[in-house]
């Protein structure tokens, strides 16, 4: 069975909520309208987008300025690391050098003094770069020659050992004479 409402109160009714779309201004106005709202959101939106985007940026910018302080303070570290270390470099060197030159001078005297024959004795000994000048005293030539003779020996000396001078003195205690040298080296 099919029902037809012929009462005219429930036209009204739907009429009542019904929009009334109008003329084609009114359509292109509510177009408008919505576009302009449409696109204050689009704005607002992507205002709040870059607003949140440049605090982002702003705290990166923020660490990283305490990340390079930080870097900074690091990189002055290693500097006096490395001024200090240097440093050390250098005094390892000079030791070295002095260690060196010390051997030196502690191998001359060790055979100076293998050198030296019965009843001789050393005054002075002075040193220029190579040259050895060697002062002392004797009781005979002989004892004089042999040390020459054992300078030249050791290889430590050149061959080139020369007598520079030889005085001759007399002692009264006991009764005899003593021989003042100067002998002159190169040490190698």
């Amino acid at each position: 069975m099919i029902r037809i409402n012929l009462l005219p109160g429930d036209r009204d009714r739907r009429r009542k909520w019904a929009v009334p779309l109008g003329g084609l201004a009114q359509q292109l106005t509510m177009a408008c309208g919505l576009i302009l709202v449409g696109a204050i959101g689009f704005c607002g939106w992507r205002y709040w987008q870059i607003r949140t985007e440049g605090k982002d940026v702003d705290s990166q910018i923020t660490a990283a300025q305490q990340e390079t302080s930080r870097l900074h303070s690091i990189i002055q570290q290693v500097q006096q690391f490395e001024q200090r270390k240097a440093q050390l470099q250098q005094r390892v060197v000079l030791i070295e050098q002095l260690r060196k030159s010390q051997t030196a001078a502690v191998r001359m005297l060790d055979q100076i003094s293998r050198a030296l024959p019965q009843m001789m004795w050393l005054a002075a000994l002075k040193q220029a770069s190579a040259d050895v000048v060697i002062d002392g005293r004797c009781t005979t030539l002989t004892g004089l020659s042999d040390f020459v003779a054992n300078l030249e020996a050791t290889g430590y000396f050149k061959r080139s050992v020369e007598i520079i001078s030889t005085h001759t003195e007399s002692i009264s205690q006991p009764p005899g004479q003593l021989i003042k040298f100067s002998v002159k080296a190169q040490f190698q």
